[in-house]
């Protein structure tokens, strides 16, 4: 166990000022405005597959109803400027210890502040306090910062997508092994 357990509904500070919470029912449709503006600056469009497809990005709030799981957002000023999720990977059995790292996405101002970094730390930490062994995602080539992210907290590419996460557009499945 980290020696900095997660408590996934106490606020965090983060430099900056920014806060980090999770995501509340009166967040849904700020969260959802802030995925569909920076889909929409990437071209991840919903014809083409990606997440802003997703029929509960409306309700996201409600894809996180167990222990194991949470969205937390980065708020400034009471703004929602980005967010990102933890979650047992859909179409895997649910003993061998995969989550998936979710819908992450940071508007512009929030974005070269390493918020995002900390950010995934924070939800990597709760996903090994939670038992998880692996955590999986799902990016593609158009999002370089966090594919560099990603791969300098040691995500490795994987030849082929695992679970049925529904985002058939992103052809960069990656893979970290959580180590205590």
């Amino acid at each position: 166990m980290d020696a900095n357990p997660v408590n996934p509904v106490k606020p965090i500070i983060l430099p900056g000022g920014y806060l980090l919470r999770c995501l509340t029912a009166n967040d849904n449709a700020a969260m959802a405005e802030v995925i569909r503006t920076v889909s929409s600056e990437f071209g991840l469009s919903a014809a083409k597959g990606y997440g802003v497809a997703d029929p509960n990005l409306d309700n996201l709030n409600a894809c996180y109803p167990s222990p194991d799981a949470c969205y937390w957002v980065i708020c400034l000023n009471g703004h929602i400027l980005g967010g990102a999720g933890i979650a047992p990977l859909a179409g895997v059995d649910t003993k061998s210890g995969y989550c998936e790292l979710q819908k992450m996405y940071f508007l512009p101002t929030l974005r070269g502040k390493a918020i995002g970094k900390l950010l995934v730390q924070h939800a990597l930490t709760f996903a090994r306090q939670r038992g998880y062994r692996y955590c999986y995602l799902e990016t593609t080539a158009p999002l370089k910062g966090a594919l560099k992210l990603y791969l300098s907290l040691g995500f490795q590419h994987l030849p082929a997508p695992l679970g049925h996460t529904g985002h058939d557009a992103c052809e960069l499945p990656m893979l970290l092994t959580l180590t205590p």
